[in-house]
């Protein structure tokens, strides 16, 4: 009875009515299998700056990359008439036609990325040409720019932000929550087996793979080479490099490019482990390295919307699902020795935890608050590579391996490997080296990883434009007035008028030579346009460019090219050096200075006269004032922390002079503290 009940609904149930969906609810389905998680979105703005023919690339992640995906490149930049269109579905400048795929060598091609990005997260974009004055940026929703692109100031290439990606998502949102686990995919997508990545641009593979992997790995392969060349078959070329038998890890490592494209190949790499496993010892895996290129009409790349799989096998980009960051990770068979108490190191050179702000609550706003993240901040910074190679000039070559020569190996060793603990006063910073602690004056460091830089780019530096161009004479009077405060005398300022105009004259001669080889170019009307790029995340105290400019005319030899070059860059190490801000540091007895006092006409019982005869009515802070100075010293602290010591790691040679010059100060040790404690 209850069959037949249920057959004689069915017959009376309506067929359901067939409905077209909304674009909007079309483009947020398209989005949600493009963009799957955020190392989804991180993969395609990777592939985007390799495109664009960039040569630095630079992520930073909050949260895993729901709450922030930032990724800065020095690419060609996107045109100002393109940008209207630019987070439309299916715009793209890698095709035109169908056809194109047959021989497309790009990593993109559908122009589906950006805008899938832009309906399930917040885009804004800044990007320059070249030969732009400045750049532009505009914000972007739903595939639609939301205001016409603004004027701005920039570096060379794009920056492109991801905010609140899957904002609009609930269920995919709860689902990402850890952010730990997607930050070790996006780690992985890069190759490398630590938090911190860094590769410098090289023509050499192996050296790639010693900078990703590491010297164990590196000094473990064999190369492979294979070639096809024949007039009756396709090209085929194989470059690659394979462990040997002395390597053994855990798991296969097997990283596969077709066509500068990174994929992964299952059945090839298990072809690979069964054939290792007669080799290696139980349960090692081999590490495999292969770069094939075949002629891009015999590739299909577009089976897939992230386009992970090619037409011959699935591919999809080297993700690790494990949800745990490997930041040291142990020799394989090394087993672990106790350590004594007295000698255990407890803080890791990578690892925030144990310095003051553990144990002293601040509040900062805006730009620091956004830029937190110690890992990705330090992933930013570390992706500033060296640029592949110099211009060739014997004095250049001179003052590096003078550099070289003057290095001590082990204050090289305290820097390399040295804990930040924070700022001990406005100069020195404590930092910890296995048991020992030091003080370290930030100005003499800044100054002397400023000038090195300068050597190691020579010619190389990228430029940032002044938004308002800085009048030479101007900047220069304002520099000797500031030398000779006390003087008012008529005859002085006419000197200082003709100082400053022949100075002008001559740094107006040189801005070729300061254009090409230190990113300094000064207009035709004298007006200073544009200064280096010598560290990310970074840009000097403007206060100081009048002395600077001063320094350029004075200082530097201009008729001897090794004095020449030598000059400007001390200048600029004077001039970007991380001095403290003009503003007294509010902290401790610095907040008198920020107290306004009220003076009155007459001397009254209420109010009392001060030391100066002046009336003062009560003492108020000058709250505008404070919040400046707070900020500038926030900030220089925060550039300490994620700018200086990270850069110094990865590039800085520290000069036997500043052993004793008092830069590195010795303060105590983990011995010797426990003898003192022991004692009482």
């Amino acid at each position: 009875m209850d069959i037949e009940e249920q057959d004689q609904h069915h017959s009376l149930t309506e067929p359901p009515k067939i409905n077209r969906l909304s674009d909007s609810v079309v483009n947020r389905i398209a989005a949600g299998e493009v963009i799957q998680r955020p190392v989804s979105a991180v993969k395609e703005l990777i592939e985007n700056s390799l495109d664009a023919a960039s040569t630095s690339i630079n992520l930073l992640l909050k949260d895993g990359g729901l709450k922030l995906i930032q990724i800065s490149d020095d690419g060609h930049g996107i045109r100002y008439e393109d940008l209207p269109i630019l987070c439309e579905r299916h715009t793209t400048s890698k095709l035109s036609s169908f056809e194109d795929l047959m021989s497309i060598k790009s990593m993109g091609f559908r122009g589906e990325a950006l805008a899938s990005m832009t309906y399930v997260s917040h885009v804004t974009v800044t990007t320059i040409t070249k030969g732009q004055l400045h750049g532009y940026r505009v914000s972007y929703r739903d595939g639609a720019m939301e205001h016409e692109p603004r004027a701005c100031a920039a570096v060379k290439g794009t920056q492109i932000m991801v905010e609140n990606l899957f904002y609009n998502m609930t269920a995919r949102k709860k689902t990402l929550q850890n952010s730990a686990d997607d930050y070790s995919k996006i780690v992985d997508l890069h190759g490398a087996t630590r938090a911190d990545v860094h590769t410098v641009v090289t023509s050499s593979r192996l050296d790639a793979i010693r900078s990703v992997y590491g010297v164990s790995v590196a000094r473990n392969l064999i190369k492979l080479e294979a070639s096809d060349n024949g007039p009756s078959s396709s090209v085929f070329e194989m470059h690659g490099f394979m462990s040997n038998a002395n390597y053994a890890a855990k798991k296969i490592t097997m990283v596969l490019f077709i066509n500068d494209r990174l994929v992964e190949w299952s059945a090839l790499k298990r072809a690979i482990e069964i054939v290792y496993a007669t080799t290696l010892p139980k349960a090692s895996k081999p590490f495999v390295y292969i770069s094939i290129v075949l002629p891009p009409e015999n590739i299909d790349v577009n089976v897939h919307p992230t386009k992970r799989e090619t037409g011959r096998q699935s591919s999809s980009s080297q993700i690790n699902t494990s949800k745990e960051v490997i930041l040291s990770p142990k020799t394989p068979g090394s087993r672990s020795q106790k350590v004594p108490v007295h000698k255990l190191v407890r803080t890791d050179s990578l690892d925030p935890a144990g310095r003051l702000h553990a144990y002293v609550q601040m509040k900062l706003d805006g730009h620091i608050e956004k830029c937190s993240s110690l890992n990705a901040v330090r992933s930013s910074v570390r992706q500033r590579r060296n640029p592949k190679g110099s211009l060739d000039l014997t004095s250049v070559q001179e003052l590096l391996d003078e550099i070289n020569n003057k290095c001590d190996p082990g204050m090289m060793d305290i820097v390399r490997h040295c804990t930040y603990i924070g700022m001990a006063d406005d100069v020195f910073a404590v930092i910890q080296h296995n048991t020992h602690l030091y003080l370290a004056n930030v100005v003499n460091l800044s100054k002397e990883l400023i000038y090195q830089q300068v050597l190691s780019r020579f010619a190389r530096l990228n430029a940032i434009s002044i938004s308002d161009p800085l009048p030479l004479k101007d900047l220069i009077i304002l520099a000797l007035k500031e030398e000779d405060l006390d003087s008012e005398c008529n005859d002085v300022d006419h000197l200082q008028e003709k100082i400053a105009e022949m100075n002008s004259e001559l740094l107006k001669q040189k801005t070729e030579i300061m254009d090409e080889f230190f990113s300094i170019y000064i207009d035709k009307h004298g007006n200073v346009a544009t200064l280096p790029v010598i560290l990310d995340q970074y840009t000097p105290d403007m206060d100081r460019i009048p002395e600077f400019v001063l320094c350029l005319g004075n200082d530097v030899d201009w008729e001897d090219e090794k004095n020449c070059i030598q000059g400007v860059s001390v200048a600029l190490g004077n001039f970007y050096a991380m001095h403290p801000p003009m503003l007294p540091n509010p902290s401790g007895e610095g907040l008198l200075f920020y107290k306004k006092r009220k003076v009155l006409d007459n001397c009254t019982k209420e109010n009392a006269c001060d030391s100066t005869g002046s009336n003062v009515e009560n003492d108020k802070v000058d709250h505008e004032l404070l919040s400046e100075a707070t900020t500038e010293w926030a900030q220089r602290e925060w550039t300490i922390q994620h700018v200086l010591f990270p850069s110094m790691r990865l590039f800085f040679k520290p000069p036997v002079s500043m052993a004793t010059n008092g830069t590195f100060v010795k303060v105590t040790s983990l011995e010797r503290l426990y003898k003192t404690f022991e004692r009482c």
